[in-house]
């Protein structure tokens, strides 16, 4: 059985503010998990998403163990994945990507050990290996199993993407993309080339976790619940739920450039990462079939307006998100077969500037 290792929000947590004064011993922990997404079932056959497990923060607090260093730390991504991808989106159109170094893994898992079964991300060998994809250039690890390994000692949840890493004690300093978001938003403002950008900001705040909230239910984890709902029941739920909230965003776009106004924020980033996989995978990998994003004319529009913002457009590597998920999931699609199509052109022009400021 394969394995889900792209690490969700968890609802309603909010980025930890947290200094740390303990001593590196007390980085390498233990816990336990599930092994897989796909074992996160309840009994009725939905699929339920458990935390994050690595939770400290990168603060300008002067007492933390973690202060934001140019070059002390990376980031793990795959492009193939959602979360990861929006911890990327940020890097770019912050400005931080020469800060902060990052390494993509290869699309398609892999046995990341000789002595089980477990299939999941790893890196290629060579740099020409896989395009896209690199070794690990700090530890030398073969997957990011290992980097787990490293960090926590007798490690036995699920080994996921994105990953913080912190190269001065070598270990991982956050897996949560909701709260990496948060610190890359604000805490590296002083090194950042674009720190005027404040995704977060303070008078939107309010209306900013209410709409992730039902986004995050309905559309970012929602395709998830969709595609790995082994009963029948729990999949018509999760298209309902999905297609209520693609329409309420449908007509909020209608009347604004952005979910919150006309100022693009952290809801728009997380929104976008799902879109942009939609028509290529999950209206097909995860049955959301029902109505495509090129079928709303307001949603398509604004994904090809954050697609065409500064940098994002490097985030977005379709081979990989594709190859990947049609790929890596032999229950859902047993003989890997990627569909040709659509090709959806989203550098095209878009009618979004009609909102503008």
């Amino acid at each position: 059985m394969p394995f889900v290792l792209c690490r969700a929000h968890s609802a309603s947590v909010a980025a930890q503010k947290t200094s740390f004064t303990l001593p590196f011993s007390a980085f390498k922990c233990t816990f336990r998990m599930a092994r897989s997404a796909l074992d996160e079932m309840s009994d009725s056959g939905a699929f339920v998403r458990t935390a994050s497990t690595f939770r400290y923060s990168i603060s300008q607090d002067p007492n933390s163990q973690f202060p934001p260093e140019a070059g002390r730390y990376h980031l793990y991504v795959s492009y193939a994945c959602p979360w990861a991808s929006r911890c990327l989106a940020y890097l770019k159109i912050k400005g931080l990507d020469k800060a902060i170094s990052f390494t993509s893994v290869k699309p398609i898992w892999e046995r990341t050990k000789e002595t089980d079964e477990h299939m999941g991300w790893v890196f290629p060998t060579l740099h020409t290996e896989e395009p896209g994809a690199e070794p690990d250039p700090l530890n030398g690890a073969k997957s990011i199993r290992e980097l787990y390994d490293i960090a926590s000692t007798n490690y036995t949840g699920k080994y996921t993407v994105p990953v913080l890493w912190d190269k001065k004690f070598k270990t991982i300093v956050n897996n949560e993309s909701s709260e990496i978001i948060r610190m890359l938003n604000t805490e590296f403002n002083d090194i950042a080339e674009n720190p005027a950008l404040d995704l977060y900001p303070s008078d939107l705040r309010a209306q900013i976790d209410v709409v992730n909230e039902w986004i995050y239910s309905g559309i970012n984890n929602g395709v998830y619940k969709c595609g790995f709902a082994k009963k029948q029941g729990p999949y018509d739920e999760a298209v309902k739920q999905l297609y209520e909230a693609l329409d309420k965003c449908e007509e909020i776009l209608a009347k604004q450039r952005y979910l919150c106004g006309n100022k693009l924020t952290e809801a728009d980033i997380r929104l976008f990462v799902t879109l942009i996989r939609f028509d290529e995978v999950y209206a097909v990998h995860f049955k959301c079939n029902k109505k495509l994003l090129r079928e709303y004319p307001n949603l398509f529009n604004y994904t090809k307006d954050l697609y065409q913002i500064p940098g994002m457009s490097s985030t977005v590597n379709m081979q990989h998100i594709k190859r990947h998920y049609y790929g890596s999931h032999p229950s859902i699609n047993p003989f890997g077969i990627i569909p040709s199509g659509p090709d959806i052109d989203y550098s095209a022009p878009h009618d979004r500037a009609r909102f503008s400021a």
